[in-house]
């Protein structure tokens, strides 16, 4: 098991076929997670592609997230933590961290998608909108969303399968200024592990 620790990011290289499962091993901690055809960066997990492909705005078992062409990349398999995603909100950045007040560095995941694949020795190119595993963001009055704390509880995953040789790339999101990651904001550490 490899632990992506509170606040930082890290990527894996995933074949096609294997399976890759994201334990939330806290509860609370939402995971920005993107993936990339290992081939050809260019070619990503596309949130806005896949929610016209799957009908739908929060991943059920057995939807295929698919890449800004159209191609399967991560189909999910298993959901043990309430199945409670959001597919609409952008990475955290400096600037979403400056609207809110803060005046000195702050980790953030497009910092930390660019880490993770620094790890590989790759670059991205983009921060495209991250699939925010276990991230509370309900569509209220059909129209307006909220930020509410995880339902996931300690120790709870989700598994994927790799339609195709792929990158894939996490970030234990470090935000502590709203109850994104829970009510006592306090970003943890949370695990991944890739499956044959």
């Amino acid at each position: 098991m490899i632990e992506i620790p509170a606040r930082r990011g890290k990527a894996v290289r995933v074949r096609k076929g294997q399976r890759i499962k994201v334990i939330n091993t806290k509860g609370q901690q939402v995971v920005d997670t993107w993936a990339f055809n290992a081939d050809n960066l260019h070619e990503l997990m596309s949130m806005e592609h896949s929610r016209v492909a799957i009908g739908h705005i929060i991943p059920a078992i057995g939807d295929a997230l698919v890449t800004n062409r159209r191609r399967p990349i991560l189909t999910l398999v298993e959901d043990t933590s309430g199945g409670i995603h959001d597919t609409l909100f952008a990475a955290c950045d400096r600037w979403r961290y400056e609207q809110l007040g803060c005046r000195e560095h702050h980790d953030n995941c497009t910092d930390n998608l660019a880490a993770g694949l620094a790890g590989l020795g790759l670059t991205p190119p983009e921060t495209p909108a991250p699939l925010n595993l276990f991230m509370n963001i309900p569509v209220v009055d059909g129209n307006r969303v909220e930020i509410r704390p995880p339902v996931s509880t300690p120790g709870s995953h989700v598994t994927f399968r790799a339609e195709m040789n792929c990158i894939v790339a996490f970030s234990a999101c470090p935000q502590d200024m709203l109850p994104v990651n829970g009510l006592a904001m306090i970003p943890t550490e949370a695990h991944f592990e890739v499956l044959d």
